[in-house]
């Protein structure tokens, strides 16, 4: 492909987003967070907990697995199809917002339907909503730093990574502190997403696409549109991006379950526990994404950030591995917190550099997330397994680790290229 789309492509973006946008940005991917991580997290474990049934609390582990393994599936598929289809929407209401809030009002449904649903079959439907819905707005916002940003990519990319952690701080936090029901706490996340979702698709702006890009796709072989997994270094980061997000959620999916039978924490006090790992967490997650983002902003040096924070990540989940206790684990969960913040900001900077079709920069953006999403939910269905397995945890975090650190060193397969390419 010659340099021309970049070039293109580029000049029509502005040079500098203002605070109002990253506000509105940082609003609408921490209502997206929030919705989505939380049942994840803390709900859908509630609702699958089996401790008084006859097979014992690992069926209630491998039902959980299931679960967000379908639903993970099912937003795997829908993101780089939305994706697709939003770099072709030309009409008035703009080429992103009706996809970001089509994606808004099918998630938001979807957990007031999970909020009465029973049982493996009844949640997993309604689970399958969430995600579909979550993949489709999460593709066309993915989609604005690509059209709407040249030198602050790692600055957006680092909100994505934080609100990722702060949402989980946020929805736990709210329902554990105010003593909230599954149901209500379902309800209310519903409402969150809805609010913050709808005004950010409303009020963000929407250029239209170039005019060059509608004659351009029209000339295109399908070998063309497949060319993002033909590009040698963006097919290098998509692989290790999703290898690595196999490890985070190995160390991360199951931790409700880690500490009621892992740990074994009183029942009373688990999600207590629970909150306060993922509040320590959400403090480095945070802090990392915003300084190597604004790292990888000035330096352009984003591979090896890339490669060093997967690392730091692998190192966490064998912390875990080799001394299980409460105390370890706070301490892993901070280095966890480093290394994985870092790594997603800067690993979607990347990303958009390597972009091999500006002009469908959604749908391959999309698989970007798809390489997480995937990440997310075979993590799940690989650590049910794992337990399963063995009847315990020390396996489940080993191979987190050491998945982490493999994902992280093939990173090192892609090759930098300087950001006046992409400009």
């Amino acid at each position: 492909m010659s340099a021309s789309p970049r070039i293109r492509r580029a000049e029509a973006a502005p040079r500098r987003a203002g605070g109002r946008w990253f506000l509105l940005f940082t609003l609408a991917w921490l209502a997206i967070w929030t919705a989505q991580l939380t049942p994840l997290q803390l709900l859908i474990p509630l609702q699958l907990n089996t401790p008084d049934d006859a097979d014992g609390w690992i069926s209630g582990v491998v039902s959980s697995g299931l679960v967000l393994a379908v639903g993970g599936l099912a937003g795997v598929i829908a993101g780089p199809l939305a994706g697709g289809m939003s770099d072709r929407s030309r009409g008035a209401f703009g080429r992103r917002r009706p996809w970001v809030l089509g994606g808004t009002v099918l998630a938001a449904g979807s957990l007031v339907g999970i909020a009465f649903a029973n049982g493996p079959w009844g949640v997993g439907a309604a689970w399958v909503g969430v995600s579909v819905g979550v993949a489709v707005a999460s593709a066309a916002l993915t989609a604005l730093i690509a059209d709407q940003l040249t030198d602050q990519r790692g600055a957006a990319s680092a909100v994505i990574a934080s609100s990722q952690a702060v949402g989980i701080v946020v929805g736990v936090g709210v329902i554990v502190l105010l003593g909230l029901g599954v149901a209500t706490g379902y309800l209310a996340l519903a409402g969150f997403l809805l609010v913050g979702g709808v005004a950010a698709a409303l009020l963000l702006p929407d250029p239209p696409a170039p005019a060059a890009s509608a004659s351009a796709r029209t000339q295109r072989r399908l070998a063309d549109r497949l060319a993002a997994f033909g590009d040698r270094d963006f097919a290098w980061l998509l692989c290790g991006r999703l290898i690595v997000n196999i490890g985070n959620a190995l160390g991360t999916g199951l931790l409700l379950f880690f500490l009621l039978y892992g740990l074994h924490r009183e029942a009373a006090g688990a999600e207590d526990d629970l909150l306060l790992l993922i509040v320590v967490y959400t403090v480095f997650v945070v802090a990392s994404s915003i300084v190597a983002g604004a790292i990888s902003d000035r330096t352009g040096r984003r591979v090896a950030l890339t490669v060093g924070s997967a690392l730091v990540q692998g190192v966490a989940a064998l912390l875990i591995a080799a001394l299980p206790g409460f105390e370890t684990t706070l301490v892993a969960a901070a280095l966890l917190g480093v290394g994985y913040g870092a790594y997603m900001s800067v690993g979607l900077a990347l990303a958009t550099d390597l972009l091999p079709f500006p002009d469908d920069s959604a749908r391959d953006l999309g698989l970007v997330n798809v390489s997480a999403a995937l990440g997310q939910l075979l993590g799940p269905l690989l650590g049910a397994g794992l337990v399963a397995l063995i009847g315990g945890f020390w396996l489940l975090f080993a191979v987190g680790g050491v998945l982490s650190i493999v994902g992280g060193l093939l990173t090192l397969a892609v090759r930098e290229r300087g950001r006046a390419s992409v400009r």
